[in-house]
């Protein structure tokens, strides 16, 4: 199976398809939207994204991506992220000055840049891309900081490891396939939705107490803003469900009070 990801060969989300799919060939993308395109046009068989981590939140790109593409989530994964500090081989950690990665990384990280003061951190488009970047300039004073893959697939140097400030620190991947492709899993007990409300009084917790109805148990909700409307929103929500029936029962309970429903995916839980 072909799969696209955002970033670069030995990224987090290179690490994450290939834990989904062990054999995959990996298609890097500089952009989400080039994900997105990639799958669209069947340049690719599937896409692995990250869509949440436990510390910074949601990826809200992907929310709207996922929502605006005709895609569905097939399988989702959790990944531990551990983050380290890399540089070209032979090196010191007294000998960096910069060190540079994706901001997200650089702020899980932050006591451990706090403590080497004489490290100044630069923002970088990912995590390996850092890396690369680093080897390709053979800067001696330059570190990033990225995953132990992305050291070895680029031929660079672990200085020091899990330097991360939280070690519960785990992001929650999709796997997306285009909707007539994607199969459902026999197991699946998780359904990610997006709908949109009538601008009338009451209109979520109507919507939310059809869900708690069916005694189905939400496990997140987030809002983002309708382009171009000024004031309204678009409402994500996963649940935990016990069979397809539920699933479908979800969909029709939510459309009386919704202008737009779309179910984003059926899915098994993934475990940590």
């Amino acid at each position: 199976m072909k799969i696209a990801i955002q970033g670069e060969f030995g990224s987090f989300s290179h690490e994450a398809a290939l834990q989904m799919v062990p054999d995959a060939e990996i298609a890097p993308c500089a952009l989400s939207a080039d994900v997105f395109r990639a799958l669209d046009m069947g340049a690719v068989e599937a896409a692995v994204i990250p869509i949440e981590n436990s510390l910074a939140g949601s990826v809200l790109e992907h929310f709207d991506l996922l929502l605006t593409h005709d895609v569905r989530v097939e399988r989702e994964s959790l990944l531990r992220i551990r983050h380290n500090l890399i540089a070209l081989p032979g090196v010191a950690v007294e000998e960096i000055e910069r060190v540079s990665s994706h901001p997200v990384a650089l702020a899980q990280c932050r006591r451990f840049l706090a403590e080497h003061t004489a490290m100044r951190a630069l923002a970088s488009y990912d995590t390996a891309g850092s890396v690369k970047l680093l080897v390709e300039q053979g800067d001696r004073q330059a570190a990033a900081i990225a995953s132990q893959a992305a050291a070895v697939h680029y031929g660079a140097q672990v200085l020091v490891t899990a330097i991360e400030d939280n070690p519960e620190n785990y992001t929650r991947f999709f796997l997306v396939r285009r909707a007539f492709d994607a199969k459902t899993d026999a197991e699946a007990n998780k359904i990610s939705l997006a709908f949109s409300l009538e601008n009338r009084s009451g209109s979520l917790v109507a919507a939310l107490n059809e869900l708690a109805a069916l005694g189905t148990n939400m496990t997140k909700i987030e809002s983002r803003p309708v382009q171009g409307r000024p004031w309204e929103y678009i409402f994500y929500v996963d649940c935990q469900i016990r069979s397809a029936d539920e699933a479908a029962s979800a969909l029709r309970a939510l459309k009386p009070h919704c202008s737009m429903v779309k179910e984003l995916g059926f899915y098994r839980e993934a475990q940590s």
